[in-house]
């Protein structure tokens, strides 16, 4: 199972609390430090709609442009974004063999993994 998100933020220190309490074996991918690629966006976006995946509450959404805000309904103008502001990416994002799990959703989690 691979744990996508940003190490130092508040929703991530709970799912990595969770995790830990519920003695869940993870990777971790902090897509921040370690950048995410074209090809798993894609991915994700064959599971989600970009409405879903882009944290649209999130201060790095509110901060872009009106025109880059209006960008997102084009998926290859919004992978762009996400691989260039990788904080705007909903986190975190669970990747596991049998499905995905996004934002830290405790009675999802525990349907899901436990």
């Amino acid at each position: 199972m691979i744990v996508y998100g940003i190490k130092n933020c508040d929703t991530m220190q709970k799912a990595f609390k969770w995790l830990d309490a519920n003695h869940i074996t993870y990777t971790f991918h902090d897509y921040k430090k370690e950048g995410i690629s074209k090809e798993k966006i894609e991915e994700w976006l064959k599971h989600f709609p970009i409405t879903e995946l882009i944290n649209t509450k999130g201060i790095t959404f509110k901060k872009l442009s009106d025109e880059e805000k209006l960008s997102i309904t084009n998926k290859n103008k919004a992978i762009e974004l996400m691989i260039q502001k990788t904080s705007m990416i909903k986190r975190p994002l669970v990747e596991m063999k049998d499905g995905f799990l996004l934002g830290f959703k405790i009675d999802e989690w525990e349907k899901k993994l436990l």
